[in-house]
C-alpha cells in the first residue's frame, strides 16, 4: 500500500480564485486525476492536498508528487495572467511527466497578435527554438509539420522589426512544388511567388493587420522572393527566413547562407521527411556535421512532442516515424 502519510500541500494565494486553478467545473482537477490515478486530491478553502493512493507505494508517491507539481505550476501561470484551457492543461501534464517546467515555457511572450493576445511557445522544444533564434545569428529549425517552425520564425521577425533590431524582413523559399516552375504560372513575379510563400503570408497576417502587411510590402520593409532571386545579393540589417529548406540543394543552401550581411539574422526551417527535390539530394542531409561547430549558428530539432495542431497530427507524425524503420528493413 502507498504511504498514507505522503502528502503534498499547495496553498493558493488569496489573490487568486480556486476556480482559476481547478478550472471551470473542476475540469483541470479532473484532467490531473485522470493523468495520475494513484493520487488522491482534495481542495478545501485555499489549500489543495494530494496524498498517495493505490496499492503500489512507489507509484502512488510518484503520482502524488507529479500532481502536486502540476498544481504548483498552475498557480504560477495563473499569477502571471496565463489563461489555461484544456489544450494548455494537456501540455502542462506532459511537461511535468518529462520533468520540465511549463510555467517557464508557456508564459514566455514572443510578440503580440494583430487580433489581440500574444505569441507564446507551447512546448519546451518551441521555447528552445525561440531562445536559439534570439541568441544566434543563424538558426536551423528542423522538424515535422505542425511544430510551428515557420510561424514562430515570422513572429520573431516581426518582433525584431518592432524593436528596430532590423530594418526589413525577407521571406523566401525554393519554388519546388509537384514539378511546377514559376514560369508556368500566370501573372507578375508576386503572383507567381504567392502560392509558394502563402504559409509565411498567413503567419505574417496573424502578427500584423491586413493593411499593415500591404504597407510593409509596398515600402519594401517586407520582401518576398523565390530563393533563386537571392543570388548576388548581400542582406544587411535584415531578418531573413528561408522556409521549406529541405527542398534546397547543397549549392543553393551555401548560396543563401553567404547572403547574410552585417546586423542580420537568418532562420532556416525544414522537414527532412518531406523532400520534393528530384533525387532527394537535400541540403539538410548531413548539414549539421558540416556547420555544427560554427559560432553563432544553432540547430534545433523539433519532434512530434512539439506538434501544436490537432492531436491527430501528432498521432500521424508518430505513426510515420514508427513505420520508417520497418520500411527501411523491408527495402534492405
Amino acid at each position: 500500500m502507498a504511504d498514507p502519510e505522503f502528502a503534498v500541500r499547495i496553498n493558493v494565494p488569496a489573490s487568486l480564485l480556486m476556480t482559476q486553478v481547478l478550472g471551470a467545473a473542476d475540469v483541470n482537477l479532473d484532467m490531473v486525476e485522470d493523468a495520475f490515478p494513484d493520487a488522491r486530491i482534495t481542495a478545501r478553502g485555499n489549500e489543495i492536498t494530494i496524498v498517495a493512493g493505490g496499492d503500489d507505494s512507489e507509484t502512488g508517491e510518484a503520482d502524488a508528487a507529479h500532481a502536486g507539481k502540476v498544481f504548483e505550476e498552475l498557480v504560477v501561470m495563473v499569477e502571471r495572467g496565463h489563461q489555461i484551457d484544456r489544450s494548455a492543461m494537456g501540455r502542462v501534464i506532459d511537461m511535468i511527466r518529462a520533468d520540465e517546467k511549463p510555467s517557464d515555457v508557456l508564459t514566455a511572450e514572443v510578440t503580440k497578435l494583430a487580433g489581440g493576445g500574444s505569441v507564446k511557445p507551447k512546448t519546451v522544444g518551441q521555447k528552445r527554438y525561440v531562445d536559439a533564434i534570439r541568441d544566434h545569428i543563424v538558426t536551423f529549425g528542423i522538424g515535422p509539420a505542425g511544430t510551428g517552425k515557420s510561424w514562430l520564425a515570422v513572429a520573431m521577425a516581426v518582433e525584431a522589426l518592432h524593436r528596430r533590431e532590423v530594418e526589413r524582413i525577407v521571406l523566401t523559399r525554393p519554388a519546388v512544388e509537384a514539378g511546377e516552375r514559376l514560369g508556368f504560372l500566370p501573372g507578375d513575379l508576386m503572383a507567381k511567388v504567392d502560392p509558394y510563400l502563402r504559409p509565411l503570408y498567413d503567419a505574417l497576417h496573424d502578427m500584423v493587420d491586413g493593411e499593415g502587411v500591404l504597407r510593409l510590402i509596398e515600402r519594401g520593409t517586407v520582401e518576398v522572393a523565390p530563393l533563386a532571386f537571392m543570388r548576388g545579393r548581400t542582406l544587411n540589417r535584415s531578418f531573413i527566413i528561408l522556409d521549406e529548406a529541405q527542398n534546397t540543394s547543397p549549392e543553393q543552401m551555401k548560396m543563401f547562407l553567404t547572403r547574410i550581411g552585417f546586423g542580420s539574422k537568418a532562420v532556416i526551417t525544414g522537414d527532412v521527411t518531406q523532400v520534393d527535390l528530384a533525387g532527394g539530394r537535400s541540403s539538410l542531409n548531413g548539414l549539421e556535421s558540416i556547420l555544427g561547430d560554427v559560432e553563432g549558428l544553432a540547430f534545433v530539432r523539433l519532434t512530434s512532442r512539439d506538434v501544436v495542431r490537432h492531436r491527430i497530427v501528432q498521432d500521424i507524425v508518430n505513426a510515420y516515424e514508427s513505420a520508417e524503420p520497418t520500411a527501411a528493413a523491408n527495402t534492405a
